[in-house]
């Protein structure tokens, strides 16, 4: 297992995200050793999507406003359609987002979190997949879409589902723990 120690992670989310796909992927990053903050759009707590319903809440730890990518290591973007939905209509979570691949950390994104990508401009010929139904949009913001659990281009690592977490986590713990990336920004 590689030792985050020293390395954070940010986890950009809002209400609606896919619980699973923010608190496993925290949980391995922690357990890894990394220090991480779930960064949103306001203080207090968001909520998240399970089976179908609203489920549990999750304390902000910083505000968008707060932070820049020069705070993070890498970033993390769970799923569920109301999260990445309500945050690509918001120019500073976009923003925040291609920072990122402008400074080439590692960014992560599962299920519908690469609509994030989408709306920043940074998949133009990325090799990446998601869950199918946004596959389309993918492929329209010029990614190289693909059925696979688990895909990794130079340092951007993205999943399918839920089901695909334990491979996720892995190749996201690996690819903090690799760090700055050389590759171009679309």
């Amino acid at each position: 297992m590689e030792n985050l120690n020293k390395k954070t992670v940010a986890i950009l989310a809002t209400n609606g995200f896919e619980e699973s796909e923010l608190r496993e992927p925290k949980k391995a990053l922690e357990n890894a050793g990394a220090n991480v903050d779930i960064v949103s759009l306001e203080s207090g707590e968001i909520k998240g999507w399970a089976d179908g319903n609203w489920s549990n809440s999750y304390k902000v730890d910083k505000t968008l406003n707060e932070v820049s990518q020069n705070d993070y290591n890498a970033l993390m973007l769970p799923g569920g359609q109301i999260n990445p939905d309500i945050l690509r209509k918001n120019k500073d979570a976009v923003n925040f987002v291609k920072s990122f691949f402008e400074n080439h950390k590692p960014v992560a994104a599962i299920c519908h979190a690469p609509w994030l990508l989408a709306e920043a401009g940074v998949i133009k010929d990325r090799k990446v997949t998601s869950y199918d139904s946004i596959k389309t949009d993918l492929i329209n913001a010029g990614a190289n879409w693909v059925d696979e659990e688990v895909v990794v281009d130079s340092g951007l690592v993205t999943s399918r589902s839920p089901e695909d977490l334990p491979a996720f986590n892995a190749k996201l713990v690996e690819e903090v723990y690799e760090g700055k990336h050389e590759a171009q920004v679309a």
